[in-house]
């Protein structure tokens, strides 16, 4: 027996409910009821008041109400013995919530082997608090290790109290210097690992008696890195290899081979890639770059990357990176694209556009019979409706203009419609979803808001 399910709508959505149920129901395998409430909008309905208004017809087998009603699910169990749960927001998303989650069809989806190492850029020149509060921030955000960046010529003489300050919170500290005073004195503070060592100073790493990375002395040839980690083995001290990322333009190509050969040469070896060279000196927004460069990594065995957040477009790169790791993990462990896994990561557009069509809009506007206004966004153009118009336009100036002419409004309702149209245009513009109400989906960097009903009824 197929499981019946009984969907809750208000007038203005049942049409467009049905016709999404019809083309759901037999490729999921349910049957199905809808019970239209005596309310035009039921994201306006709380539960107590679906409690009063609706009936449970039998043999239902879930009950589901619009994602955007409010109130306490219990109101309405109190009438059934059948579970009663919230669908999505917009109808449009029912197919999804059909589909098996993420987390529950891939159990270890979430997992990583690639550390994370953010770098605090001039370290020496920030307060003991700013310090801190970046270091929080970053650690908040996915960070493994907290790099220290020194200052070249000058020695910074406070750092061990910086180390300690960052320990004392039980964060991992890296140093990233040449200086032997400054990585004395930060190592024997707490700091586990020394950001750089070649043939310049590798003599000094067996005193420090922690893990060191390993860079070439000649970027462009390995040059002397054969030489350093002969020396490092000999001493017992532990290393990553770094063949140094060049900024495209700059040998780029080649600086990747180079991790290539490296791998090929050095099987075992751990490495690590520093993704500042593309991300922080590219034109572009840091997130794709960051999956590309994760999955080189999944794929090479290189364990560890450092990344700096200094330039705007990259300001959010630790938080795209800790993502990054666990989609291309995924994507490598099962050998599987890393497709439709990780939906934060898409920031600019969203994965797929929801239309209502043109038909659909003009039966719903035929259909009102309120002063409310209904803003949708599709197809390159703004669809404005009430029980008096239904305006259609590309500029939300224009379509302003109209409804000034048709009717008049107060400041509250100019500025909600203004607030609106701009977010129908930017919807419009990057090719994202538009859903009155709500937010506009912009991956992890999405800021949630409240709903103008939801607004007025908390004030009420």
């Amino acid at each position: 027996m197929k499981p019946r399910l009984l969907f809750v709508t208000g007038k203005l959505a049942e049409p467009s409910l049905r016709r999404e149920l019809q083309q759901l129901a037999p490729r999921v395998g349910f049957d199905y009821d809808v019970a239209v409430l005596p309310i035009t909008v039921a994201a306006l309905a709380t539960t107590p008041w679906i409690a009063r208004h609706l009936r449970i017809p039998d043999g239902i087998d879930r009950l589901i109400l619009p994602g955007l009603c409010h109130g306490d699910l219990a109101e309405l169990q109190r009438l059934t013995t059948v579970p009663v749960e919230r669908g999505p927001n917009d109808l449009r998303d029912l197919s999804e919530m059909f589909r098996i989650r993420r987390e529950d069809a891939h159990q270890d989806y979430g997992l990583y082997d690639i550390a994370i190492l953010a770098e605090i850029n001039h370290a020496p020149r920030l307060s003991r608090d700013e310090l801190l509060r970046q270091a929080r921030e970053l650690t908040r955000d996915g960070a493994d290790f907290i790099d220290l960046g020194c200052d070249p010529g000058s020695t910074w003489l406070s750092v061990a109290d910086a180390v300690r300050a960052l320990r004392d919170e039980g964060m991992r500290v890296s140093i990233d210097s040449f200086d032997p005073l400054e990585v004395e004195r930060a190592v024997a503070a707490g700091a586990e690992l020394v950001l750089s060592v070649n043939s310049s100073n590798v003599e000094r790493a067996a005193d420090w008696g922690v893990e060191v990375v390993a860079v070439p002395d000649v970027p462009a040839t390995l040059g002397g890195l054969d030489t350093t980690l002969e020396r490092l083995d000999a001493q017992g001290i532990r290393y990553r290899v770094d063949p140094i990322l060049e900024p495209i333009g700059f040998g780029f190509a080649a600086s990747l081979g180079r991790y290539l050969d490296v791998r090929r040469r050095y099987p075992q070896v751990e490495m690590l890639l520093g993704v500042g060279n593309l991300t922080e000196l590219t034109d572009v927004d840091s997130a794709g770059v960051n999956v590309l460069l994760l999955g080189f990594c999944q794929e090479l065995g290189i364990r560890s990357v450092l990344t700096t957040q200094v330039i705007n477009w990259c300001r959010s790169c630790v938080r795209e990176l800790d993502l990054a790791r666990r989609l291309v993990h995924f994507a490598c462990t099962h050998r599987v694209l890393p497709k439709r896994l990780e939906p934060g990561l898409l920031l600019l557009r969203d994965p797929r556009l929801r239309e209502h069509g043109d038909e659909a809009l003009a039966e719903l506007a035929a259909s009102l019979t309120d002063r409310n206004f209904r803003v949708f966004a599709e197809r390159e153009r703004i669809h404005v409706m009430n029980q008096q118009m239904h305006l259609v336009g590309r500029d939300p100036f224009e379509l302003f203009d109209q409804i000034q002419e048709r009717t008049s409004l107060d400041p509250s309702h100019a500025f909600y419609l203004g607030y609106e149209l701009a977010k129908a245009m930017t919807a419009l513009t990057l090719g994202k979803n538009y859903v009155q109400d709500q937010a506009l989906r912009w991956g992890f960097l999405t800021r949630e808001e409240q709903s103008h009903h939801e607004r007025k009824r908390r004030k009420q």
